[in-house]
């Protein structure tokens, strides 16, 4: 992201508690600096990266971006969590002129290196239009999904439906090999089928579906945990989806549901 934005003639301040990471933002072009506060010091728009919802709160509130941030600007949270959380974060910011969109991202480092990372962004249109060159170096397509929290409810179904394609595939896999395939002979094959899909084209060029699975497990047991807790919340349930995420494929790739 930071190279991307860096060719694209934008001024690019960076704040992460790695030195490692900071020296190789630094050699990619992009100012490091002291602390948040000084990150968002002058800034048009701040892009918020990190691991889980908590962090985001922590980050935006608690260690107090949010209050450092210019009137007029924009906090962009590419981390995908509650969309509770942006709708809290929007509602603070609107006390000293912040705009607040939740812009997940779908895809991975080589997507964003061509500028073709897919993001699902929600808040007010007029901060998505404001950000959108700024996103625009690195993403495409940049999809306005609709009001604050829009873009974080679009991430957990596209993740919770991507998981639940994985254990399809694993159990189809299960099937192919009692049938007499091997697991390369039926993924490979799937692929040219009506069958086909991208969590399938993902699996097949990884080798197997129990190493993509170890790949992409820490990521989406978080993710979809989060949905169970909206949803739950929400007094609504998974529908069948709940029932492919808890089957033994779809444990063997998330684990067990936190009840």
């Amino acid at each position: 992201m930071v190279r991307r934005l860096v060719a694209g003639g934008y001024e690019v301040q960076v704040v992460d508690r790695s030195h490692a990471v900071l020296e190789q933002l630094a050699a990619d072009g992009a100012t490091p600096v002291a602390s948040i506060a000084a990150v968002a010091t002058g800034a048009d728009a701040v892009i918020l990266c990190v691991y889980s919802d908590e962090q985001v709160r922590d980050v935006a509130l608690a260690e107090g971006l949010l209050d450092s941030m210019e009137p007029g600007s924009v906090l962009v949270i590419h981390t995908t969590g509650s969309p509770r959380t942006a709708q809290e974060l929007a509602t603070y910011g609107t006390r000293s002129g912040v705009s607040v969109v939740d812009a997940t991202i779908s895809g991975g480092p080589d997507q964003i290196a061509v500028g073709q990372i897919t993001v699902f962004a929600g808040g007010d249109r007029g901060a998505v239009d404001r950000v959108r060159p700024i996103v625009g170096q690195y993403a495409e397509p940049l999809l306005y999904v609709g009001d604050t929290g829009a873009g974080q409810a679009i991430k957990l179904l596209n993740n919770a439906l991507f998981a639940a394609n994985i254990a399809l595939v694993m159990e189809t896999v299960r099937l192919a090999v009692r049938l007499g395939l091997t697991e390369q002979e039926a993924l490979q094959s799937l692929r040219h089928g009506s069958s086909d899909s991208q969590a399938l084209g993902m699996i097949a060029a990884s080798g197997s579906t129990a190493l993509f699975a170890d790949t992409v497990r820490e990521f989406l047991n978080k993710d979809v945990e989060v949905v169970r807790r909206v949803v739950s919340g929400l007094g609504v349930d998974l529908g069948a989806l709940q029932g492919v995420l808890d089957s033994p494929a779809g444990i063997s790739i998330l684990g067990t549901p936190v009840k």
